[in-house]
Formats: C-alpha cells, structure tokens, sequence
C-alpha cells in the first residue's frame, strides 16, 4: 500500500481546471480514450493514481477479471503519482480533446468538468439517473454520487472516513472508557497527558495540502452542529460551531494534551506510546498497526459526538467519472466496468488488500475472515452511512487552505481563535467570489 495514497491531498489551486470551459472533450482516434472496435469490441482507459503496491496489484487483478468476463472488451490502465498529478493530467486530456474513458474525480473536479461538457451525466450511459445497484450503497456513498443539479455524475470507487485509533492499555490504566463525546475526549487526553505523553499530535498541513489537523477541525465544526461549508459551498468559517472547534484544540494544546508537527505525527506519537489518541483515515489502518505493532492493542472508534449526540463523519475518496469522449461502445464498455469495480464480490476483495472501505453493505458477508481479524472494519463502515464529503465546489479546497492559516495561527502563534477565522472566513469568501 503507497504511503501517499492513504488520504486525499487537498489542491487549493483548483482553478487550474477554470480553463476547461468551452473544452469539453471529444472522440480522438489516437487518445487515451479512443476505441478500438473491430468486430465489435472495445478498447477503454482507466486513469487513477493506483500505482503501486497492492492498490496497484488489486486494481489490475480486478481487471483481469473484468476482462476475462468480458472478452471483447480491454481496459488499458493509465497510472499517475499524486491526486495533483491525476487532476493536471485529466485536465488536460480534455483541453486536447485526449482525455481517458474513464477517471478518478474528487468532487471538485467533476462539478468544473460538468460544467464544461467535459463528463457524462450517468443517465447518458446508465439509461438512468436511478440504475440498479444503487439502492446497495451506504447512504453517504449515494449522496456523494450527485453534483448540485441533483443528477447522478459519478459511481463509486475507494472510499474512507475518519476513525478514531487509541492506546487501550493507557486508558484502561487511567480507568478511562474510550471516549464517545468530545466533551468526554477532551477529559480523556488531559488525564492521560502526565509522564512524557501528549494525548493527540496533530499536523494541520499546508494550504496546497490540508492533513489531520484540519481534518480534526472540520469534523469538530460538523460535530458542534455547523460544518465549515454550506451545503451550497458558502464557507462557515467563522460560525459559532467554528470558533467553539478551534477553541477546542487551543484548549487542549494550552493544557499539555496537544502537540503540532509534521508527516503523520499523530501514528508515530502513538506508536511510541507518546500519544494515546490520532485522528486518520480508515484507510490508514494499516499504518496506525504497523507502527503499534504488539506494544499494545490498538483500539478503533467512530469519531465522538457533539453535544446533540448526532453522529457526525466526513467521506474521503473519490469517485468514478465518464469523459464525454466516449464513443458509444466506450460508453456501455465503461459502465460494466464501472458497476464491475463497485460490485460486492470486488469491493470486498479491494477493501481487503487495500484498506479502503466497501461501498456496500452486500461485500461484507464476503469479508467475514477478515473482519474477525480486523475488527476496525466494523467500526468504520458503519460511519458509512451518515459521512458527508465536503461540498463539490471548486473554491471549496482553495478555502480550506484558509482554515490551515487560521489553525496555525492560533496552535503555533497563539492568535485569537476568533481573530484567525474572522480572517479566514474573509479570504474564503473572496476564494468562491474568484471562482464564480
């Protein structure tokens, strides 16, 4: 499993795909996403950022599979290194009418490629804005299937959520449950930060490329009862719900039980039994284990709650998108595909090697092996249900390069909280004003 694939890399210059308007891609013979088509087959590609490791070797075991199923139809794998690299390369694809069959998308991207032509609304390929199997998802997965016309434009693929890892020996020693509230997790790190332990370390990223600490952020927002964006993107930044998180974190970091750094801090401090608490992706299982080995049991939450008690997550991963170049035959090429990949049977087997979470509930009678040895598993599907992904807006990861200025400003320079995210807020503002 590729280190950097263990979450998304917010790209504040999103407005690197402004310049699709008006190019909208088109059949090419000699593209990426040409077909070939003799004797009725058909030749489509498939662009992620599936690279390496067993994310790379699932993927091609899978369409291996596909293929064999499927005989007159061949998918040609097309790699990048980075979501940044897989944004610019797509980009550009569709401005040189040269775009693959299929992508990977955030949400972001799909809405500026929808805008401009450059994808496929799924009832174009699927005969419905309602296809079967959609019905089997979680009921997050299939709201982050939809751009803000209501319409379908993705299907889904490598989806997480956010997970709660902790030391249970240090809790149990402290005679403290894993907490369920935030009210309860602030109690919990202060009693636990004595003796050279910090409870949870945090690294709120760059403004290029958002981490853990802002991630900590937005589902605090989310838990207090306002998230950070509007449903219809306008930034919250410096909501009542908003300020009362940053203050959170302040608190914390002021009473000893909170450190910043870099690179995954909040694995390593717990690893070293320096930390009991770290906020990180589903996805990251792998990691947070590797680096626990069997210096204690790892323990696996879903995210605390907020004073109402609602559950609250965020969604992380990326969906399935149609380039509009797609000859006809490519078109009912890529949606077997694409319904192939979110099958039960192959979402079990990819969320088994890879660490991602199956989209569908159907995969995990499939998965019981594992899961009995993995019961995080459990845990984080079940969060599946009601996570939201940030709204699909392209200023919406420009303005959550805002909220790192904001966090640093107050947890490395000891700034007002409500000073750092009035300004925040502003820049936001001007961010979607810029990108309207």
């Amino acid at each position: 499993m590729s280190r950097n694939r263990r979450g998304l890399a917010l790209l504040a210059s999103a407005t690197a795909i402004v310049a699709l308007a008006g190019c909208s891609s088109s059949s090419s013979a000699s593209g990426s996403g040409s077909s070939a088509q003799a004797g009725g087959k058909a030749t489509i590609s498939f662009m992620s950022i599936m690279d390496s490791g067993t994310q790379k070797s699932t993927l091609v075991a899978l369409t291996s599979a596909f293929e064999k199923a499927n005989p007159g139809i061949t998918v040609n794998l097309e790699y990048q290194t980075s979501y940044g690299n897989l944004l610019a390369k797509e980009t550009a694809g569709v401005a040189a009418h040269n775009a693959p069959t299929l992508g990977q998308v955030q949400e972001s991207w799909a809405a500026t490629f929808a805008n401009s032509d450059a994808i496929l609304p799924l009832s174009q390929y699927a005969g419905s804005n309602s296809p079967a199997g959609l019905s089997a998802f979680y009921s997050g997965v299939q709201n982050d299937l939809k751009l803000p016309d209501g319409k379908l434009w993705m299907w889904p693929f490598n989806k997480s959520v956010q997970v709660m890892y902790y030391n249970e020996t240090m809790l149990k020693a402290k005679n403290l449950p894993a907490p369920t509230t935030w009210a309860q997790f602030a109690t919990d790190a202060k009693a636990v930060s004595t003796g050279g332990v910090t409870a949870i370390t945090v690294d709120p990223g760059t403004t290029s490329s958002p981490a853990g600490g802002a991630t900590m952020f937005e589902a605090l927002t989310a838990a207090y009862g306002t998230p950070d964006f509007a449903a219809n993107g306008t930034p919250q930044l410096n909501s009542p719900a908003a300020i009362q998180a940053l203050t959170y974190m302040e608190t914390l970091k002021n009473e000893g039980a909170l450190a910043v750094g870099t690179d995954y801090p909040g694995e390593t401090a717990l690893g070293a039994q320096k930390g009991a608490f770290d906020l990180s992706s589903a996805a990251g299982y792998y990691y947070e284990n590797q680096a626990v080995g069997s210096k204690f049991p790892l323990g696996t939450e879903v995210l605390p709650t907020g004073p109402s008690g609602t559950p609250t997550n965020i969604l992380s991963g990326t969906n399935i998108a149609m380039f509009s170049g797609a000859s006809p035959a490519q078109q009912s090429a890529g949606w077997k595909y694409m319904q192939f990949l979110a099958s039960a049977s192959s979402q079990a087997q990819w969320a088994e090697q890879t660490g991602y979470l199956p989209v569908t509930s159907q995969a995990l009678p499939l998965m019981s092996s594992f899961i009995a040895k993995n019961p995080y598993l459990t845990t984080a599907v079940a969060a599946l249900e009601y996570a939201v992904a940030q709204p699909p807006y392209t200023w919406v990861q420009q303005a959550q390069g805002e909220e790192v200025v904001a966090i640093q400003a107050v947890l490395d320079k000891g700034e007002d909280p409500t000073t750092a995210l009035n300004a925040a807020q502003k820049a936001a503002l001007a961010d979607q004003q810029s990108a309207q």
